[in-house]
């Protein structure tokens, strides 16, 4: 196992893009990804769904990703969102996160197209040809309407550059099944926040999360618990993170979570159509969340 394989643990943000007058906001995003790392959190993952990817330009989708990378600084691994339903865009944005020395890619199962396992298969080996770092697979069907069976994940983990999974399949019986196909090296990561704390009592080692964005220490010790097998404390902070974990999805995300970062002086609550700004219905309830987990 590398050094970077080894890094990838823990409590990793799927980043907010902060937006002022419909431009990327690159200053309130500085400020963003030191505040993260400050507060703890263990990796950044730029450019996701969090991060409104499928309303940012290519320019914008890179640019991203090099702020990222440079705010970063080597101090925790930055994965960087490299998915689109077609293979060449996905290959061309994981060969630009390489180049600007991203840690490791993560590379969503092709949404809309419906590809067979097989044409799963080939998406991701063709991503994995085109790189030298990590891939980590996005198994999320309930966006994607496509699922990656467990088979499916074996014969590409036995490619060189095939790492590991972000698990939104909220099935914590995949993860049992995952391991024992895979073993203990394949990385699996929790992209549920919720079912994250019981990820990895079935031997999940993270979780990419919505959540972190607005309370980042306590998803970072969540994690630090839950790997240290104090699972006790970690039950203790997953109460008072559960209004969160259900209110971040009130709406579409990143609607909620944008909401919140506004509330906490962080970026402006601004989103790209088709997404609109929460409701009041939606802040009244992330407003409860956040005075629930003591952030307000």
């Amino acid at each position: 196992m590398t050094d970077t394989h080894a890094r990838l643990r823990g409590s990793m943000t799927a980043l907010a893009t902060p937006f002022r007058d419909g431009e990327f906001d690159e200053s309130a995003f500085r400020k963003f990804v030191n505040w993260q790392i400050e507060q703890g959190t263990h990796a950044l993952v730029p450019t996701g769904t969090t991060g409104e990817s499928p309303t940012l330009s290519h320019a914008e989708h890179d640019r991203v990703v090099e702020v990222c990378v440079a705010e970063a600084a080597g101090r925790v691994p930055v994965i960087a969102g490299a998915g689109s339903n077609a293979t060449r865009e996905a290959v061309a944005r994981a060969r630009h996160a390489e180049s600007v020395g991203a840690d490791a890619v993560l590379t969503v199962t092709p949404y809309y197209n419906k590809p067979t396992q097989e044409g799963m298969y080939a998406h991701f080996k063709a991503v994995n040809d085109a790189v030298g770092i990590p891939i980590i697979i996005y198994n999320i069907p309930g966006r994607s309407v496509v699922d990656m069976s467990v088979d499916t994940m074996k014969r590409l983990f036995e490619l060189k550059n095939i790492a590991g999974v972000k698990d939104a399949t909220a099935k914590i019986d995949r993860v049992s099944l995952q391991r024992q196909a895979m073993g203990e090296d394949f990385i699996q990561l929790s992209g549920e926040d919720a079912t994250a704390l019981g990820f990895n009592a079935h031997g999940g080692r993270g979780c990419i999360s919505v959540v972190s964005n607005v309370a980042p220490r306590l998803c970072a010790d969540l994690q630090e618990a839950s790997l240290a097998g104090d699972y006790a404390k970690a039950l203790a902070i997953q109460d008072r993170l559960m209004p969160l974990h259900v209110q971040m999805f009130y709406e579409s995300n990143p609607v909620p979570a944008k909401y919140a970062l506004s509330r906490l002086g962080l970026m402006s609550e601004e989103v790209r159509l088709p997404l609109v700004p929460a409701t009041e219905g939606c802040r009244r309830a992330v407003d409860a969340a956040l005075a629930h987990a003591g952030l307000i």
